[in-house]
């Protein structure tokens, strides 16, 4: 990542060339389908999403991947499906020679969404 503070997820991906811009787009898009009452904000010089005041899910572009993060609750419920992809205990890397699995992409947010909405629900 770059060594510079962003205030909007759009200005973040402004940064990048087109083809980069393109894969956070469409990340950005999927998200906000998926989590419609989400609020997008930078944290951590990353895009992210929150609800509830949590956060929901942040990504990143890197050179060769988009980093995905999910804390770790999201990569665990969905281990099975990530484990295709490089990645760590919250964190998993979608190359950016691949398609990005949009499908999966959605049911991580719907599940982080289904655990920040029960009440005392940890994240």
């Amino acid at each position: 990542m770059k060594n510079v503070r962003y205030t909007t997820i759009d200005e973040y991906i402004s940064t990048f060339p087109g083809d980069i811009q393109s894969f956070l787009k469409t990340i950005t898009r999927t998200i906000r389908k998926a989590a419609p009452e989400a609020s997008e904000s930078i944290s951590y010089g990353m895009p992210a999403f929150k609800l509830h005041g949590k956060i929901l899910v942040y990504f990143a572009a890197w050179k060769h991947h988009i980093g995905f993060y999910a804390t770790p609750s999201g990569n665990t419920a969905f281990k099975k499906e990530l484990a295709q992809y490089k990645g760590g205990k919250g964190s998993v890397q979608f190359p950016l020679d691949q398609p990005l699995p949009l499908s999966l992409i959605t049911k991580i947010v719907q599940f982080k969404v289904n655990e920040l909405t029960k009440t005392g629900a940890a994240s």
